[in-house]
């Protein structure tokens, strides 16, 4: 096959590459590589709070040292080659624009960051696989959360037009770039939007869809729906050659969830309650007869072997009724300190010796949202979680009501923050070779496979079921 011909192109509900060959892409987001996330890498707050206070403690040249080498560690030939291994096909590239362009200088691209993501996107497509390319944090945050590298709760870039700007000129730079790449599977153009008046996300879309289209008019578009890529309301007409990908976690699969089948948040979470999210999640995808690729999905391990044990189970119930649909899927994540990765630090790695304890306070504090409890810290957060109910019984704030809006403040931002300079003065002391050795620790070599994981990706991707 030439390389034109692997240019994929949405064909009907599904893809297909030139040939007319049906392509379904089945892989994993590579989370904390150019959007560094503080449940995947260990480290509080968000990631420009993190690198800053990093920064004050190493230098600006020992701290370039160290996440270059970082960048470089955590994804290289020996993950694709692993990747391709398991008959996965595609990874989801999420970019943080830091990497393309600085706030003090606005419009104008930096070169450094496309030179990472060229190595990877041409390490992947050597060993045949797809890069989907993610812009997960934007600037002025499209989202409330630290995935977004938001350090507030409120999501500015739907409130200034600057913002918005800045998003459109730098996806005509990226597609303009990667143009003529043909592993380039397609262009995720915002990740996990919320648009809190569901008023400006419709037109924006519809604004960077044509300047992008204008750049690369032969690329496949993933598009997310807004609050949290749950709600597609906003979209009319499909656009041409365009996927709108849902995200898919199973409420009893966040690190608060379980048993499954059993009760989570008052909710009875069961493979029935799975597919009916699943379905309402993909009803417009259904109706318009577009593509279904679930962008993230993924419960996060524990440890417990019988809880884990569950957590399997609800993924391969997830992967039951994707395949019902022939939807295509993207795991949430790869690589990680030991949450939800596919492989993930080695125990007696330098990396986990230097941080496990600090991690280990971070649970106690309850201050990763996504990868640790309010268990160790209920005392404090309770009484405030009581007055909130009595003093505003009527207040709903969007996106997910009172008690996260209330948790988000307390245990995310304000216990979180300042934990960023307790995370960045254990780098103080430490000599070149040692931060050379911190940064290795997530090189697939030094990695653990969580083999249960690979073991059933692999079941789902091997030859003779759908491509």
């Amino acid at each position: 096959m030439t390389d034109d011909q692997r240019f994929l192109r949405v064909a009907g509900s599904g893809l297909a590459d030139a040939t007319g060959a049906p392509v379904r892409l089945r892989g994993v987001g590579l989370g904390g590589w150019m959007n560094m996330e503080n449940f995947i890498t260990g480290y509080p707050a968000t990631e420009t709070l993190m690198r800053r206070a990093v920064r004050g403690v190493l230098g600006e040249d020992r701290y370039h040292r160290f996440f270059d080498r970082l960048l470089t560690a955590f994804f290289g030939d020996d993950d694709a080659a692993y990747l391709a291994s398991l008959g996965l096909n595609c990874v989801r590239l999420p970019l943080n624009y830091r990497h393309f362009e600085d706030d003090r200088a606005p419009f104008k691209i930096l070169e450094a960051g496309f030179e990472q993501l060229d190595r990877v996107i041409d390490t992947c497509a050597r060993h045949g696989v797809y890069s989907v390319l993610d812009l997960h944090a934007a600037p002025g945050a499209q989202n409330h959360h630290w995935h977004s590298d938001n350090p507030s709760h409120i999501p500015a870039f739907w409130e200034h037009a600057h913002f918005q700007d800045r998003v459109v000129n730098l996806w005509q730079v990226i597609a303009d770039r990667y143009a003529g790449h043909p592993w380039i599977a397609g262009h995720n153009l915002l990740n996990e939007p919320a648009d809190p008046t569901g008023e400006i996300i419709g037109p924006f879309y519809a604004r960077l869809v044509d300047a992008v289209r204008e750049a690369d008019p032969r690329h496949t578009l993933f598009l997310d729906g807004n609050t949290y890529s749950t709600r597609f309301d906003m979209f009319g007409e499909p656009w041409e050659n365009t996927i709108y990908t849902c995200h898919d976690y199973a409420l009893a699969g966040f690190v608060y969830g379980g048993p499954y089948p059993g009760r989570t948040e008052g909710v009875w979470v069961d493979r029935g309650q799975l597919e009916e999210k699943f379905l309402e999640r993909t009803a417009y995808q259904r109706r318009t007869g577009t593509p279904i690729w679930v962008g993230e999905f993924g419960p996060v391990y524990t440890g417990d072997p019988e809880r884990d044990a569950q957590r399997y189970r609800i993924l391969r119930d997830q992967l039951d009724i994707y395949d019902a649909h022939d939807a295509g899927w993207s795991l949430w994540t790869y690589k990680d300190v030991g949450l939800q990765g596919l492989v993930h630090t080695a125990a007696d790695s330098p990396y986990t010796r230097r941080f496990g304890a600090f991690q280990d306070k971070k649970a106690r504090l309850g201050a990763d949202h996504w990868g640790s409890t309010d268990d160790g810290v209920r005392h404090l957060t309770e009484p405030v979680h009581a007055f909130m109910a009595e003093e505003y019984p009527d207040f709903d704030p969007y996106p997910f009501g009172r008690r996260k809006f209330t948790d988000d403040l307390l245990r995310h931002i304000l216990f979180a923050q300042p934990l960023t300079v307790e995370y960045a003065e254990l780098f103080r002391g430490l000599d070149d070779g040692e931060l050379d050795a911190l940064a290795d620790s997530f090189s697939f070599s030094s990695c653990t496979r969580r083999e249960p994981l690979a073991d059933l990706l692999t079941e789902r991707c091997r030859p003779g079921g759908a491509r």
